[in-house]
């Protein structure tokens, strides 16, 4: 058995034995009677056994798995509060027991005094170690080796000057302020490295700090308990004893309540927006991966870099598959024989191929006997609907370090390698043929994969879409996505030019979408986890700044849904304006509202020139938004078809369902058209919420 393990083994029975010592000196003091039969322990021998008790304790606590599972802040403190608060009770209850037993035999043996001070010593030094280590947890989140170093150093630096005054050794003046004064600036340099509170939302952070009140409640019960028993003319302790008991208070209050200020205040935030700053830009610099020019190699040394910074791994590795054989394509400060361990075990255990979390690594089936110096671990796999091309391996030290937004960002960060992968095989393919045909139609099949085939379904609305390339690869796309609350985001645009260059920029903007609307873990409330139309235009101008050329840019409105309480906002970035028909008015327009398209602008200035705009809408009300492919559709004369023929078209087919007012206009837009050809792609989307919305029936 290892040195450490029974080291463990022992820590437990030797704490047991350092109170019962402790508790039968304090009973010798307490009764003259018995001490003169079997002798006066000296004074030295009661501190030396409740310092032994207090180390075996702390150990004890330390030697313990982490008490933090994930990102679960608040379960971890409602722990830490409920322990401590039946400790607390516990205290209180022997203290009435005991003073009620004075009160019915005014002359009570001292006997039944120090054993109830005894025990609530011990429940009392108990509650501090796991309080302590509690509050190591949370400081410890997410941080540098040097911190973790630093927290040892306190806890050395902190254990030594309450022994020295457990044992009554007092400095001179000077040094003791010196000494105290050093703990104390080292004790709020550790709290306030508290990055968790930053992933609190608004409900949970008043959650923590009426825990934390409780917790410093639960300290002022022992407090007040001990400083009585320091003033009671029965007391059996030295006083050095209640000197220790009353700094290890301050201390353990000190925590609390700087944890308490940092939780309300929302000081540690820096480090979590720059963290996001960086995944922004890790993204951003893959999506500069989707064009021409690059190699398979370089998206790989992307990808590797991005996710490890992003991520903060310790170690890392990526395997790439070709139609050859399985190799490391990059490897990060790991040996090869440990990720051929890793690689082994997970293929015995049928996990090689799918996205695997594990922040246990030393406590996991299999993975202990491997004895690694590593205690989470992320296997992200890179794969399309058609191949595996392989998978991201990503490391770190410390257990419980990685969470599901580090899941979803890998996700993200994958998907976009294996776009820009598929896209440039693509390119490679058409390259080597030579065959400008085949290239398109391989880019549209792309494409095609990428529209929308299963529309979003609901009670509160339908939806008719149509899409038709000019030629085998447009620049025209659409998507949706769901949000939480009952709310749709849809997307709609227009990329400059024709071909397969436009196709790249529409799958990049598709791809942006998908990346920028994720969940914000640092948002107030539920509505401001994603952001607002604008705020997207403006992020997605900032991630195509270097990736578009300078004579594209894209045209493009984004409509977030919220058919729960019947609104909607909705921003317009150059795109063609919204055709509406409001059925209470029962009048249809267009939305006129500024724009300006995704490239024209590449600075922060771009802001200024797109806004919400928000509106309320009725059951019945129905609206198209489309591409100018549809407006610009010229006849046999060359007249386009226009905005006024298809404001018309509405005008007269309102009260169909989604899908035929969608047919009817494509019918009349074809009609129109017949015999010419298509100048530009054609998009329509038609949305119309439904008159019964789900609730007027509840």
């Amino acid at each position: 058995m290892p040195f450490h393990q029974k080291l463990k083994a022992i820590i437990l029975p030797f704490t047991l034995l350092s109170w019962l010592i402790l508790l039968t000196s304090t009973l010798l003091h307490a009764s003259p009677a018995a001490a003169a039969r079997v002798g006066l322990p000296p004074e030295w021998v009661t501190l030396l056994a409740q310092a032994f008790f207090v180390l075996g304790v702390f150990l004890h606590q330390r030697s313990r798995p982490d008490p933090l599972r994930g990102t679960d802040f608040v379960g971890l403190l409602r722990q830490l509060v409920l322990g401590p608060g039946l400790l607390a009770a516990a205290c209180v209850g022997l203290h009435l027991f005991e003073r009620f037993v004075q009160y019915q035999q005014p002359g009570a043996d001292r006997l039944l005094f120090a054993g109830v001070y005894t025990i609530n010593l011990g429940l009392f030094i108990v509650f501090l170690a796991y309080a302590n280590y509690a509050w190591r947890s949370l400081v410890l989140f997410r941080s540098t080796p040097r911190l973790r170093r630093d927290w040892v150093w306190f806890e050395i630096l902190l254990g030594t000057t309450l022994l020295f005054r457990l044992f009554g050794w007092t400095p001179p003046a000077p040094v003791a302020y010196f000494i105290l004064g050093g703990v104390a600036v080292f004790g709020f340099y550790m709290s306030g490295n508290q990055k968790w509170v930053a992933y609190l939302n608004r409900r949970q952070k008043w959650e923590v700090v009426f825990m934390q009140l409780t917790l410093l409640l639960c300290l002022g019960v022992f407090t007040l308990y001990f400083l009585r028993i320091g003033q009671d003319t029965q007391s059996v302790a030295p006083e050095s004893q209640h000197s220790f008991l009353l700094l290890m208070v301050f201390f353990a209050g000190f925590y609390a309540l700087a944890g308490l200020l940092v939780t309300f205040f929302n000081l540690p935030t820096v480090g979590v927006f720059e963290q996001k700053r960086e995944e922004i830009l890790g993204l951003q610099r893959l999506t500069q991966l989707i064009q021409k020019g690059q190699s398979e190699e370089e998206v790989y040394q992307m990808l590797f870099e991005a996710a490890i910074q992003t991520v903060e791994a310790d170690a890392a590795w990526l395997d790439i598959e070709t139609d050859e054989a399985l190799h490391t394509g990059q490897r990060h400060v790991i040996s090869e024989a440990h990720v051929e361990a890793i690689r082994t075990l997970l293929t015995d255990y049928n996990l090689g191929q799918i996205e695997y979390l594990n922040n246990d690594l030393p406590n996991s089936s299999g993975f202990r006997s491997l004895d690694l110096p590593y205690g989470s671990l992320i296997v992200m796999p890179m794969r399309s609907a058609k191949r595996h091309y392989g998978a991201l391996y990503m490391l770190k030290e410390q257990r419980q370090s990685f969470d599901r937004e580090n899941l979803s960002l890998l996700q993200t960060f994958t998907s976009q390698t294996v776009l820009s992968i598929e896209n440039l095989q693509l390119v490679t393919a058409s390259l080597q043929n030579e065959r400008v045909k085949e290239e398109l139609k391989i880019a549209s099949s792309v494409q095609d994969s990428l529209i929308p085939k299963d529309l979003p379904i609901d009670d509160w609305f339908e939806i008719g879409s149509h899409a038709l390339a000019a030629k085998e690869v447009g620049g025209d796309f659409y998507d949706f996505l769901h949000l939480p609350g009952k709310r749709l985001a849809i997307l709609i645009g227009d990329v400059s030019g024709k071909g397969i260059t436009a196709a790249f920029h529409m799958a990049q903007m598709k791809g942006i979408f998908h990346a920028l609307m994720q969940e914000n873990p640092l948002a107030k409330d539920d509505r401001e986890k994603f952001p607002v139309p604008s705020k997207f235009m403006s992020m997605a101008n900032r991630a195509l700044t270097h990736c578009l050329e300078k004579s594209s840019f894209i045209t493009a409105a984004l409509y977030i849904v919220d058919y729960e309480h019947g609104g909607f906002v909705f921003a317009r970035a150059g795109h063609c304006h919204t055709l509406y028909y409001h059925s209470i008015k029962e009048e249809v327009s267009y939305f006129r509202t500024a724009g300006l398209g995704l490239g024209i602008i590449r600075n922060d200035s771009y802001e200024k020139h797109i806004k919400n705009q928000f509106y309320d809408y009725n059951p019945g009300d129905v609206m198209v938004i489309y591409t100018d492919g549809i407006v610009e559709a010229r006849g046999a004369d060359q007249e386009e078809y226009g905005e006024e023929r298809l404001k018309q078209m509405l005008e007269h087919t309102y009260y169909l369902e989604a899908d035929a007012i969608k047919q009817q206009i494509l019918n009349d837009l074809n009609e129109f058209s017949k015999g010419q050809p298509m100048h530009d792609d054609q998009t329509l989307l038609v949305i119309k919420f439904k008159a019964a919305q789900p609730e007027a029936n509840i």
